[in-house]
């Protein structure tokens, strides 16, 4: 089963971010609006409680996260992908680490940088111009998110929510 670890932000953020993900992210229907801590990895189902089991400890001794979106980035010339930008903190970079030790012990693909895409697949020209125009926009977010959620990935890649973690540490 593949599984992933997310964090979902409030509804005022996902609703910002769908407004764009409707127009340029061919991955819209797939998942809502999430940063992503622990990407897409292979979990044999005997291996699943134990998992879950670790996820429990790792949330238990997790404080609340402070969650800080400010502006719009990419990835080009590497990918044409469009993100929020959330800004990097300790908490967040903790919780990465930890969600690739244990149990889950494997090398992340990519380098954390936090992120909410909201544009994916788009030509050079799509990308420089929304870029362009959400620059001059303010967006800007902060707010406490107080749970991660293991998601799941269906045969037709939609992911749906396995189980949520809540923060207690």
């Amino acid at each position: 089963m593949k599984i992933g670890v997310v964090l979902f932000p409030s509804k005022q953020v996902q609703d910002f971010a769908n407004s764009y993900r409707k127009r340029y992210d061919t991955k819209y229907a797939l998942i809502s609006p999430h940063v992503t801590i622990k990407e897409r990895t292979e979990v044999s189902e005997e291996d699943l409680p134990k998992v879950l089991e670790y996820l429990q400890q790792v949330a238990d001794s997790t404080k609340p996260i402070q969650l800080k979106v400010d502006g719009v980035r990419s990835f080009a010339p590497t990918n044409n992908v469009l993100y929020l930008k959330v800004l990097p903190t300790r908490d967040l970079s903790t919780l990465q680490q930890r969600l690739h030790e244990g149990v889950l012990n494997q090398a992340p693909k990519y380098e954390f940088l936090p992120h909410i895409t909201i544009g994916q697949d788009l030509t050079d020209a799509e990308l420089f111009d929304v870029l362009e125009r959400m620059r001059m926009e303010q967006v800007h977010f902060e707010e406490t998110i107080t749970r991660m959620a293991v998601m799941y990935e269906l045969e037709n890649e939609t992911w749906n929510v396995y189980e949520t973690f809540r923060f207690r540490g």
